[in-house]
Parts: C-alpha cells; structure tokens; sequence
C-alpha cells in the first residue's frame, strides 16, 4: 500500500493518461452493458471492484440521502452513466455531470440529465458560482491528488458552497497507480497506462479538508456507504476574500485591467 503525507501540496498530475484510461472499451463497454466485471488494479495486481450495475441504476436510498442535502447548482464530478444527474434533473434542480468518458455523457444525456465529456482540471462553465460539488462513488480519487482536489473544487463554488463526497468504508489514506481492467484481457491490467487514483476514509478526508478550510457541516452513513459534507471555514473565506481584493486593488493601480471577461454561466 502506498501512502503520502496528507501536507502535500503539489498540483495532480496531468490527467491525459486517466482520460484516456476511463475512456478505454472495457470501461465504455460496462457503462453501455450496464454491468460488470470491471475493476481498478494496482501496480502490484491488487483489485478494486467497481460497482457497475449500481453506477447504471436509478439513484438508491442513499444516494438519495446525499442528493437531500444538495444545495443550489449542482456539478457532479465524475458523473459516470448520470443517475445523480437525472435524479435531480427530475426533481427540478440545475445539475451539470462532467465525465471524461463519451459513453458516459451519452447515458446521462439518455436519462435526461445534462453532461460534458470533460475533465474537473478542464475549463468548466459557471466556475465559481456551483453551489454543490458531488464527489460519489469514490471520485474523491480523482487525479491521485485530494488536496489537489479540493483546491480545484473550491475555485468552482461559489461563496459559502458546499462539497458532498462518498468516502471509502475503511480508514485509508492511499495513493496509488492503477489501471481500468475487466478481468478477461490478458496480461491482467493491459487497457491503458497507469494513473494516479486515491482511496480516502472519512478520517483522512477530513484532515486534507482542515487542511484547506474545509470543515464538516455533516457526516452519515446510508447502506454502509459514508458520506461527507463539508463547507469552506467562513473566517478563512473572509480573510482570503479580502487579501484577493487588496492584491487586486495593488494589480489595479500598476496596469490596465484585461478587457476579457469570462462570466459564462452553466445554462448560458
């Protein structure tokens, strides 16, 4: 098992080699079947199941316990074939799913959600102004990197936004390489290069998230599965919105300010 010190403050890796990994067949193949086997598999042949038939049906209990505490926008990260997305499409709420794999936006946009074939570290529309950012089904993983992560994350909330993870079920703090295998492709793993993933307990999550500012408004558990809520400490919020305003001020009176203004919004 690999492990990292939970102070590290380096960006994610480049995630090229992850899209690609997610946009291999077996993965595609699973999402348009609608089942497994599928699997994440370490660099030292380890395997993590991935929950396929589940990731394919309609939201459950608990991913409708998550979805209840949802406010404002919602931006799934990782959205896979788009249940959370179309659940809260039915219920009337804005919700956007980004995946980095076709077969998963098409599955979304087939259920009636809204989806883009894109990375979280890609440009996304109406960045600092979602008011949830959903990390479900072990997506706290993406890019190896949570501190990464949830920097990435706050700079698509808007102020006072709130992040709803699903943690893993044990207490883990681990990064590693893995692969996207299917389990009938030999030599066992071969669908792609590593990538950089990570598997967070509770208890880790919230030491990077401490870490950051983020701190828990809520923790629960529904059919074994936890969950996390976390919001941006409201001092540290204040303080960094006003040391943003004094260096923009300083940038101000030293040179022009750039015509360019990008105010896209999700839905414009």
């Amino acid at each position: 098992m690999s492990t990292t010190d939970t102070g590290t403050e380096t960006e994610p890796e480049s995630t090229g080699t992850e899209t690609a990994a997610w946009s291999t067949d077996p993965y595609a193949d699973a999402l348009r079947a609608g089942r497994g086997p599928l699997f994440l598999r370490r660099t030292d042949g380890w395997l993590l199941p991935l929950d396929v038939e589940r990731w394919c049906a309609r939201a459950d209990a608990a991913d409708l316990s998550a979805l209840h505490r949802c406010e404002g926008a919602v931006l799934d990260i990782g959205c896979g074939p788009g249940r959370l997305v179309a659940a809260l499409a039915a219920r009337g709420r804005p919700a956007l799913g980004v995946d980095v794999n076709e077969a998963a936006v098409e599955r979304t946009l087939r259920l009636g959600g809204t989806a883009l074939r894109r990375s979280v570290f890609d440009p996304l529309p109406g960045e600092g102004r979602w008011g949830t950012v959903l990390l479900m089904d072990g997506n706290i993983g993406i890019g190896g990197d949570p501190a990464g992560l949830l920097r990435r994350v706050g700079g698509l909330l808007a102020h006072g936004g709130l992040i709803i993870a699903e943690t893993a079920p044990v207490d883990i703090d681990e990064r590693v390489r893995v692969r996207v295998d299917d389990g009938r492709h030999p030599p066992p793993g071969a669908t792609g290069s590593p990538f950089p993933w990570a598997r967070l307990g509770t208890p880790a999550l919230l030491r990077y998230g401490r870490a950051l500012g983020w701190y828990p408004v809520d923790q629960w558990e529904a059919a074994g599965r936890p969950f996390v809520a976390l919001r941006r400490s409201t001092a540290r919020v204040t303080r960094q919105s006003a040391e943003h305003a004094n260096s923009a001020a300083v940038t101000s009176s030293q040179r022009a300010r750039d015509p360019s203004d990008d105010r896209a919004a999700y839905g414009s």
